[in-house]
């Protein structure tokens, strides 16, 4: 008779105030350099992003600042269902993305836009944002707005965040037709397939704890 092995416990060590700061700047970093290289090529994305886009080329707003103050009432439901904590980091990567996305033109400029390919700005872009919002999603972080009500359904319902996003993305995505040509919104279908993509890969319930 084969004794069975005892399950083993798991055991979760909770990440630093360094390594949050360290993380929440890199990720900040990947998305708003996605960000920046859609801005370049006239695409759009999903999410709050995807509004602030939209606002941005209909009103020649800048991005940065509508996109932090479209997040503004998302922050008591972060408050009420993730905690304090979730939300001044949240905040805080709002605010960073929003400096950012400004700031990498200024340092990283694309002289001929128009040459820029579509489809390759979107996977890259898309890839990007992904990962950075990888990073941010496991030190307690996200970027506000849909991202918050994305993190509340997986962790009360078990319903994967990259899922439930894709799909608000895509209707996003499909209502900015108004804004940009039908090649520009084909590539931006697939930089919303390729962020969220990243993020089903990469952040599933129960694979990975962040603590």
């Amino acid at each position: 008779m084969t004794q069975q092995k005892p399950a083993t416990s798991r055991i979760f060590i909770p990440h630093s105030l360094l390594e949050d700061v360290l993380a929440i700047l890199t990720g900040t970093l990947f998305v708003s350099l996605g960000v920046a290289l859609f801005n370049q090529a006239g695409l759009l994305t999903g999410g709050t992003a995807g509004l602030a886009f939209l606002l941005h080329y209909k009103t020649g707003m800048s991005f940065g600042l509508v996109f932090f103050l479209l997040n503004l009432p998302f922050y008591w439901l972060a408050w009420r269902r993730m905690g304090w904590q979730f939300t001044l980091k949240t905040f805080c990567a709002v605010a960073m993305v929003s400096v950012f996305s400004g700031l990498h033109p200024k340092l990283v400029h694309l002289v001929n836009t128009s040459a820029l390919t579509p489809f390759y700005v979107a996977l890259i872009g898309g890839l990007l944002m992904g990962v950075g919002f990888v990073v941010l999603f496991r030190h307690k972080a996200s970027l506000g707005g849909i991202n918050i009500l994305a993190l509340y359904l997986q962790e009360k319902r078990g319903l994967r965040a990259g899922t439930f996003q894709m799909g608000v993305d895509v209707l996003i995505v499909m209502a900015s037709l108004m804004v940009v040509s039908p090649m520009a919104l084909l590539a931006s279908i697939m930089g919303a397939f390729a962020l969220n993509l990243a993020i089903m890969l990469n952040h599933r319930p129960g694979r990975y704890m962040a603590m």
